[in-house]
Parts: structure tokens; sequence; C-alpha cells
């Protein structure tokens, strides 16, 4: 299972735990070399550690070097998959709901390596994909939005029908276009909820390089997640 530690890989995961053909072996997630935080949604590696522990599937990190950005990704997933494969997996989960370019991207890089990509919230509609979600009862926080969208308001506040109801027009309720990412840290899949703070929001820019090969600069609020 591909683990983002929010609420789209909960859901999914959700999901494929209530799928006989599948056995979750393990929550892999991407962490900076140097800040050892888990890529975008910047959740500390002993939050990470608490959610594997709730949830009792063991946590496998992927450690982004040497630059410990998303530019090593394709190499580090490419070292992930050879792990895997030696343990006899053939399948990667995600949490995509209609990002194509995403999902071919993944398929490119890992249909070759023998790995095949599974999308469990793939084929619905965003508004189908939140409503489903809400009746889970997992429960998220969001931790990180773009400084140009949501801002530092929305950093803190719960996913419940009354923030998805408050975004404002064009935003997609799940996020997906990266407006928002989540910490989940209770509902069904947890054995306990996971503790955790808050601490007050940060902002922070990235240059990102774009697929022409130009670099674009990109603005985020973060929030400080710490365990409690």
């Amino acid at each position: 299972m591909n683990w983002s530690g929010g609420k789209d890989s909960a859901h999914a995961l959700w999901r494929i735990l209530r799928d006989p053909r599948y056995e979750v072996v393990a929550l892999l997630t991407t962490i900076n070399h140097d800040t050892r935080l888990s890529t975008m949604h910047s959740i500390p590696m002993s939050l990470l550690e608490a959610q594997a522990e709730a949830i009792d599937i063991p946590l496998y990190t992927v450690d982004l070097t040497p630059k410990g950005n998303m530019e090593d990704y394709a190499e580090a997933m490419t070292r992930a998959c050879h792990h895997f494969l030696g343990q006899g997996v053939h399948h990667f989960i995600f949490g995509d709901i209609f990002l194509g370019d995403v999902r071919s991207y993944r398929e490119k890089q890992l249909r070759p390596l023998g790995i095949e990509v599974v999308e469990p919230l793939w084929g619905e509609t965003s508004q189908e994909v939140i409503e489903a979600f809400l009746k889970t009862g997992l429960k998220t926080v969001v931790v990180t939005t773009t400084a140009d969208g949501l801002g530092r308001d929305a950093v803190g506040r719960e996913i419940t029908r009354e923030f998805i109801a408050s975004l404002p027009e064009g935003t997609d309720p799940n996020g997906e276009n990266g407006e928002y990412h989540t910490f989940c840290y209770d509902g069904e899949i947890f054995r306990h909820p996971v503790a955790f703070t808050l601490g007050e929001p940060y902002a922070e820019s990235f240059d990102i390089r774009m697929e022409d090969g130009s670099t674009k600069r990109f603005g985020y609020w973060f929030s400080r997640l710490a365990p409690r």
C-alpha cells in the first residue's frame, strides 16, 4: 500500500482490506532525506510509525536521496519494487481518483518491473469518492494547502461535510489537484487513535521541475505536526 498518511490512501486501504484478493504486507511511504518528513504531507517519521502501529501493518520507508525530493522518486521506487518482488509482491496499491497522467506514469514505471497498479478509488466521480469517504468514519485533518488556494486558514480543519461544503468553487472536494493534503489519525482501520498535536502553520516554497524541463515555484502552508 503506497501510504501518504492522508485520507485518500486511508480510504483506499479501507476498501482493499475488504477485498479477499489482496493481502496488504506493508505501508510504503516516501521520505525527504533531509527533513525526515513524508513528501507533500510533511508527516514526521514518528507519526507515520504511529499510524502503522495503530493499523498493525509494517511501515516501509523509501528515502529520497541524494536531493531528498521527488526528482529522486523513480529511482527510489525502482529499488522498492525489487525489494518487494523478492517477497513475492506483485501489486502496488494507490489512492488516486481521476488523474490519468499520474496513473499512466505509475503504470509506465511499474509494469516493466512486474508490478501491477491497483487503484481502489478509480472510476468514480470525485463527489462519489468524498461521499464514500465520509461514510467510512475515517478521521482526518488538513495539514498542507496551496498558498494561492485554501491558504493558511484551512490548515488544521477536520474533513467533514461542512468543510467540503465550504470549499471555494472549482476546488476538488478530495483535493485531487493538490489543493490540500491531510493526516488520517482514527477510524475503523486503526486499533486506536493516533495522538498528535498541530503547531502554528508555516509557509514554504519549492522550485519544481516541469515535464517540459522548465522550473516553476510553488508555495504551500504546512502544519507543524508532532506526536502527543
